[in-house]
Parts: C-alpha cells; sequence; structure tokens
C-alpha cells in the first residue's frame, strides 16, 4: 500500500465550528462513528464503529506507517481525531490534503464546491449536511424523540444506512477529485509549508485564561452599563435595536439609513449632543474585536494552549494563511502606554477602575486582546516581520531602480517617495511632515493601480491631506515610479493574450499559460497561482478584460473580473507569500519554535534566557534572499516580548 484516502464520521458534544477540531476530539463524549477508505485508489470500504465493528490491522498499521501517503479532504480533522481514537499522535508528515490541492488551483475550499466546478462524475451527496446534523451533533430533546439527546443508529436504521452511503461517497468524490487535478501537482515546497503548518497548528499557543475570563465579564459589564445609558438618553425599549436607534435618530433631525461602523463614524462629525453621545455609546456596543475573547475561551485546549489558528493556503488566490477561530490575522494593535497597568486592572476584576480610568472600558478590552498570548513558562516570544516586503517586492519585479537604492541603504521608503514626488531633499522630510504622510498614504494606496478612491479609503482627509491634494497625489506618484505604472500594464498585456491565444507568455519573469481550462501565472519560485476558466469579458469602462471563476465578495462562487494592477497585486503578495514560506522552514530547520504566523510576521516561543541572541540569528535569517530572488533586498526587525505577545 502506498496511498490510503480516508474519510470519517464523528460525535462530540462540542460546536466544531467554534471551538476548533482539537477541542472538539477532546470532548469525554468525542467518538469516532464511521470510517471510509480506500487503498491506492481502490474499492472503498466502510467501517461502522458505532455498529461494533473494528478497523482491521492493516488499516491501523498504515496510518502509524510512514511510508504510506495518507489522503483527506482538510485531513488536519480525520488526523487529530484518528489521533485520539487510537490514542497516539498521528504526526503530519505523511499526510496530504485534498482541500489544499483544491486551494492550489483556485478551487472552493469545500470538497462539494470544487466537485461542482470541476463537473465529477460522483459528487458529493446533498442529503449529508442533515445526516450529519442528525447524527454526529447533540439533538433537542422532545417528547416524539422519547427526550433523547443524541440520535444512535438504532434511532433510525434507514437513515444510518444512508450514512453510511454519504461516508463512501465522499472517499469516491475524493478520489475523483485526486485523478482530474492529477496533472497539475502541487510542488514539493508547498507540501513541506503544509506539514510545518500542521506543525504549528499542532503546537498551538498559550492563552492567559485569567485574562480572557475577566475580559469577558468586564465586557459584559460594559454592554450592560453602556445599555442602560442609551436607555436613559433615548427611553427605547431596546436602544440595541437598529430599527429602534434609527428612528429615533431620524425623530431628533439625524437621519441615517445605516448605522455601520463607517457611517457611524460620518454621523459623529455633525450630531449634536446627546446624539453623539449615544452614537458613541452605540459605537462601544458594536464593538467586534472584544468577541476575540469569547473565542479564545471556546478554543483553548485543557493544556491552555489554542491550536488550529492557521488555515493554510485560506487565501486561494495568493496562497497567504487565513485566520481560522480566534482570527489572528486581524488582531486589533496596542497603542496604550500603560498596557500593563491596565491588564493589572482587568485581571484583577476592577471594573470600576477601569471606568474611572479609561474612556472607553471596550476600547482598553480591545487593546489587551494580543496580551492575551502568553509564552510557556521559562520562555520568551521572539516577534520578527519583514520589513515593507510588498513595496520591496514590486520594486525588484519592476525594476524601480531608485526604490531598490533606497532599500539597499536607508530604507525610509516614505521620505524617499515623497522627496521624490515633490521634488523635495528627502532629508527635509522630518517623520510627523506632512509631506511625509502624503508620502506614505501614497505607498499603501497607489502600488496596485489605486487613485483617488484609494486614497480615501485608506484615510488620506483624515491625515490631513486636502481633496483637491488627491488626483495631484496620484499623478506624482505614478510618474515618480514609471517601471511600476509600466509592470501593471505589461503584466495585463501578458495576460490577455494568453487568454486570448490560449498560449504562453512572459513577463518581468512572470510566465503566463492557458491550460485545461485554467489560466496559471508561475512565480519565480515555480508555484502557480491558478485562475478557474478565464475568459475575455467587458469591464465596466466597455474595454477588453479577463473574466474568471472563483469566490466573489459575497463569498459565493460566481464570475469575477481583473486587470493588470490587480493581477499584479496578486503576484507581489504571493511573491511575499513564498518568502515568507521559505523563512518559516528555514527557522523550523534551525530549532525555532514557531507558534503563530500573522501576515509577514513570525511568533517564536524560545527559551527566554537565550533569546536576545537568538532573536539577532531569525532576523539575520529571514533577511537572507530565496535563491530564486537573486537581487531582491530583504530587511526583516524584530523585539522580545518576556511576558505577553504585543505590538513593538
Amino acid at each position: 500500500m502506498r496511498n490510503l484516502s480516508i474519510d470519517i464520521e464523528t460525535y462530540s458534544s462540542r460546536d466544531l465550528a467554534r471551538c476548533g477540531v482539537y477541542k472538539y476530539a477532546e470532548a469525554p463524549d468525542f467518538e469516532i462513528l464511521l470510517v471510509s477508505y480506500a487503498a491506492d485508489g481502490g474499492e472503498v470500504w466502510c467501517i461502522d464503529l458505532a455498529g461494533g465493528e473494528a478497523l482491521p490491522e492493516e488499516f491501523k498499521l498504515a496510518l502509524t506507517d510512514e511510508a504510506v501517503t495518507k489522503w483527506a479532504f482538510n485531513a488536519q480533522f480525520e488526523r487529530v481525531c484518528l489521533s485520539r481514537y487510537l490514542g497516539q499522535w498521528l504526526e503530519p508528515e505523511s499526510w496530504r490534503c485534498t482541500m489544499v490541492w483544491a486551494a492550489y488551483l483556485g478551487l472552493p475550499l469545500t470538497l462539494e464546491g470544487a466537485g461542482a466546478v470541476l463537473g465529477l462524475a460522483k459528487q458529493k451527496l446533498k442529503e449529508g449536511k442533515d445526516l450529519v446534523r442528525f447524527f454526529s451533533v447533540p439533538c433537542k430533546p422532545t417528547r416524539a424523540n422519547g427526550g433523547r439527546t443524541r440520535n444512535l443508529p438504532a434511532d433510525a436504521p434507514d437513515k444510518w444506512e444512508q450514512f453510511k452511503a454519504y461516508n463512501i461517497r465522499d472517499v469516491e468524490t475524493e478520489l475523483a477529485l485526486q485523478a482530474r487535478l492529477r496533472k497539475f501537482p502541487v510542488p514539493g515546497d508547498e507540501w513541506r509549508s503544509y506539514i510545518l503548518d500542521q506543525q504549528i497548528n499542532d503546537r498551538g499557543i498559550r492563552l492567559d485564561m485569567e485574562l480572557v475570563t475577566e475580559a469577558i465579564r468586564c465586557d459584559e459589564q460594559s454592554r450592560a452599563a453602556n445599555t442602560r445609558r442609551m436607555k436613559s438618553i433615548t427611553a427605547l425599549d431596546n436602544p440595541n435595536s437598529v430599527t429602534q436607534l434609527k428612528a429615533w435618530l431620524a425623530d431628533h433631525g439625524l437621519a441615517t439609513d445605516t448605522l455601520g461602523k463607517a457611517a457611524v463614524k460620518e454621523l459623529l462629525k455633525i450630531a449634536p449632543e446627546p446624539l453623539g453621545q449615544v452614537l458613541e455609546l452605540r459605537q462601544s456596543l458594536a464593538r467586534s474585536s472584544v468577541k476575540k475573547y469569547t473565542a479564545m475561551h471556546s478554543a483553548v485546549c485543557r493544556d491552555g494552549r489554542a491550536r488550529g489558528l492557521l488555515q493554510f493556503y485560506g487565501a486561494n488566490r495568493t496562497g497567504r494563511w487565513a485566520g481560522r477561530l480566534i482570527q489572528v490575522q486581524n488582531l486589533p494593535q496596542n497603542h496604550l502606554l500603560d498596557l500593563e497597568q491596565a491588564r493589572s486592572l482587568v485581571k484583577s476584576g476592577d471594573f470600576a477602575m477601569l471606568e474611572a480610568l479609561y474612556d472607553s472600558v471596550p476600547g482598553v478590552l480591545s487593546e489587551l486582546i494580543r496580551t492575551a498570548f502568553v509564552p510557556k513558562p521559562g520562555c520568551a516570544f521572539l516577534v520578527a516581520d519583514f520589513s515593507a516586503i510588498e513595496a520591496r517586492v514590486i520594486a525588484w519585479l519592476a525594476g524601480e531602480t531608485w526604490r531598490n537604492e533606497v532599500f539597499a541603504t536607508h530604507g525610509k521608503i516614505y521620505e524617499a517617495s515623497a522627496g521624490r514626488m515633490f521634488h523635495v531633499p528627502m532629508e527635509s522630510i522630518t517623520r510627523g511632515s506632512l509631506l511625509r504622510q502624503k508620502g506614505k498614504i501614497a505607498e499603501l494606496a497607489l502600488g496596485y493601480g489605486g487613485s483617488v478612491g484609494a486614497l480615501k479609503a485608506l484615510g488620506a482627509l483624515e491625515m490631513g491631506v486636502a481633496v483637491e491634494e488627491l488626483q495631484p497625489l496620484v499623478s506624482a506618484w505614478r510618474t515618480a515610479n514609471p517601471k511600476i505604472v509600466r509592470l501593471w500594464w505589461d503584466v495585463d498585456k501578458a495576460a490577455m493574450k494568453a487568454v486570448k491565444e490560449r498560449t504562453a507568455t512572459q513577463t518581468h519573469g512572470i510566465r503566463f499559460s492557458c491550460q485545461s481550462g485554467m489560466l496559471f501565472i508561475t512565480l519565480p519560485s515555480g508555484r502557480q497561482l491558478a485562475y478557474v476558466k478565464p475568459q475575455i469579458g467587458r469591464n465596466r469602462f466597455g474595454g477588453d478584460s479577463v473574466t474568471y471563476e472563483g469566490v466573489d465578495a459575497a463569498k459565493k462562487w460566481g464570475r469575477l473580473e481583473s486587470y493588470g494592477p490587480k493581477f499584479v497585486e496578486n503576484i507581489v503578495q504571493a511573491i511575499a507569500r513564498d518568502i515568507l514560506c521559505y523563512a518559516m522552514r528555514r527557522l523550523d530547520s534551525m530549532g525555532c519554535a514557531i507558534v503563530m504566523s500573522v501576515h509577514d510576521e513570525v511568533v517564536i516561543e524560545a527559551r527566554a534566557a537565550s533569546c536576545d541572541d537568538a532573536l539577532e540569528a531569525v532576523c539575520r535569517c529571514m533577511s537572507e534572499t530565496p535563491p530564486w530572488a537573486k537581487g531582491l533586498l530583504l530587511r526583516a526587525d524584530g523585539y522580545v516580548c518576556r511576558r505577553f505577545y504585543k505590538k513593538d
């Protein structure tokens, strides 16, 4: 046996979506109900564990045999659950994930969705969701079901037979998916990065559960107090009701169609009192970041560590990681100068003192979220990230010489950009000057074809840039970066030609090709970005553009449009991601215990006694350019967190 394809059905009283598979499998009542498998693509066998059948010895031996490659769709689930069942931890080295393969080729991250897009003959059975709901999760006790809280096979024999058929079909669909994708294998480096990702998820990261518990309690008290204040001012039965609050605001001369975050921010600029106070209270009550504490409480395992926080290839357009459960990819920053004091007050449960000392308790709780991640005793966190990675990559790719010179010397890209845009000596641009602000906002907003709208979206007006300055700022940045602008449109032409003529094209070291209904963009690393079923369509300006199928803004599968600058954004972010993967694999080979990655940042749990020397080695390692990116100038900076994770 060389390959083993597996799918399992399980039961646990814990909510998988909220707690993740690691905690799910820790539940006292967790059990595996069904195991279906096929060896080397042969016949699919279903083992009814709930019905008293036993796993064949051959199957159990294969699970622990590193020479046998185990396949599953979202293989982390099967691996973790089978580890719990066997009482023996299954390391990820010999496991491969069909979901990652699908993501690599731009397909949906569900077996049903991937099968539908590819038109597989054997699709995932649609009745499966109802069967999972019936057998795999607790049920409500009713008179009709005799007051039971769980459905067993004997309670619905016909449904149980359907459940077994559903389990078998999942393996058949996975095998069909593998057969269809076989022409486009995932590169070896990607599987090595996947294995590292699984090891990071298995390792997890420790949480300060005392802080988490008290933060949840403080948030409940804050919400209750703010709701009372809103009731006192508005006399509404439920001031948290959007409908009621909109009507109250309209009655007091402030009509609005929405109470979304952006709308409330704008309304606060014109709202008289007490309407402004009500809107501020509404903002506090609507703050979603403090919900991360609840997510932490749901996800923490019995040893105090949260696991499964990273989704490998979660962003299948670029291959970047996505956050799961606690969503570490969008943690609020911390700017409190007295972080330690605020943290101590929350941990002591002193809500009254928090209210007295700070304008916003939810704001304090939001800033403390990062500090809930703590190193284990005797250790510290080493935090290191790439400096201006996307700006460096796009300059290298486009051959924008002056930018590369900046990165080779002082690295002050905002000042250098402003100096070039406004024709003033860079030395005259100070850190707090408006020119530096303009250089910064231009760098952040305009690298991927952004214009006036992008500047506004990134807060240019709030930073002091006048409306009439926006378009000149766009023009100045593009004039200062002609090779980047040329890169956008060279990429646009290359992609368009590849799709129109079904041929291979190349520009700036990036290859474009159409094959088997896919547009592939081959990166310098050799990894490919995939765009499903590309066509030439019409854009909103009436010109030609490349369209393809993917997940849209509404998280539905549909036809999307792209063009040169957008392709460049995908390419640059994908290259930056490949650089991060290269660095993480090297750090792992050095013995670094990576516990988390956040965008371009790596968090390592290291012995506190040697962390200063270790940090220098980590930054040096991350600054080394991969062999496939000769001439690219990298720099990594870092700091040590001795007590808890925070922004430096």
